[in-house]
């Protein structure tokens, strides 16, 4: 599974039909005396509905309150108390702020230099982190994503936030060539632990590595996994049982 949603008494999990094995499904969860339905998720296009409910993001550095970044749609004003302003029209890409995960990296990124760095957004989504990173300084982005969506929609918004110092391509991890000071990765636990070697050998001596979408109980596996790859874990920072996790190439 690619996704999930917490509510009360229900979980929503998410996953690429091609890939939903119902009889392997089935005998896990009856062991437990589990109950589910399913449906399919229609491939539309999100805007109308963003439109009538989003709210603007206001992401806030986490060590001293400072306004960061203006997450918004278009049809929001700017607030110029804020260093950046990003403009997010999402479609159905994953990465506006709203989610606990993208917050997580967009507050923490703003204890990271990016004056004159290279940077790697694995996962891009919307664009969103591949944007404030530019806005922060990077001198180059790499925006790596696996769907067509994300691709066309990071696209528009990098136009929207006339951002040219980002490439954005469509691969199912990093091109083997591309070396980078820092690395964004907010995907999931599983994609990461299946990259982690791949993410080591694009990090450059000394560079950072940012990620998310791991959940809290997920945290221990995470952090050996990420020990046995030779990085070196510095920090975790905790929000709404989700993680964000720095770490240096040693």
């Amino acid at each position: 599974f690619e996704g999930f949603q917490e509510e009360n008494n229900l979980l929503k999990a998410l996953i690429p039909i091609h890939q939903f094995d119902e009889i392997l499904f089935n005998s896990i969860i009856e062991k437990d005396l589990l109950k589910y339905s399913k449906s399919i998720i229609k491939e539309i296009n999100w805007n109308e509905k963003w439109e009538s409910d989003f709210e603007p993001i206001r992401v806030y550095d986490p060590s001293n309150t400072n306004p960061v970044a203006y997450l918004r749609a278009h049809f929001h004003r700017p607030d110029n108390s804020f260093l950046h302003d990003i403009v997010v029209t999402p479609k159905m890409s994953f990465g506006t702020g709203h989610h606990a995960t993208t917050y997580l990296m967009a507050s923490h990124m703003s204890n990271i230099d990016f004056k004159n760095k290279s940077v790697i957004d694995f996962g891009t989504g919307t664009g969103v982190l591949a944007i404030l990173a530019e806005k922060m300084g990077a001198s180059d982005v790499l925006a790596v994503d696996c769907d067509d969506w994300s691709i066309e929609n990071a696209k528009e918004n990098l136009e929207v936030n006339r951002c040219f110092k980002v490439k954005v391509i469509k691969d199912v991890t990093i091109p083997e060539n591309a070396k980078a000071d820092i690395i964004l990765a907010n995907i999931n636990l599983n994609v990461i632990i299946a990259n982690l070697s791949v993410i080591k050998e694009s990090a450059k001596p000394g560079a950072l590595i940012l990620f998310s979408g791991v959940l809290e109980h997920d945290k221990a596996q995470i952090l050996n996994e990420i020990d046995k790859s030779g990085l070196h874990t510095t920090q975790v920072f905790p929000r709404e049982n989700w993680l964000a996790i720095s770490v240096v190439n040693k």
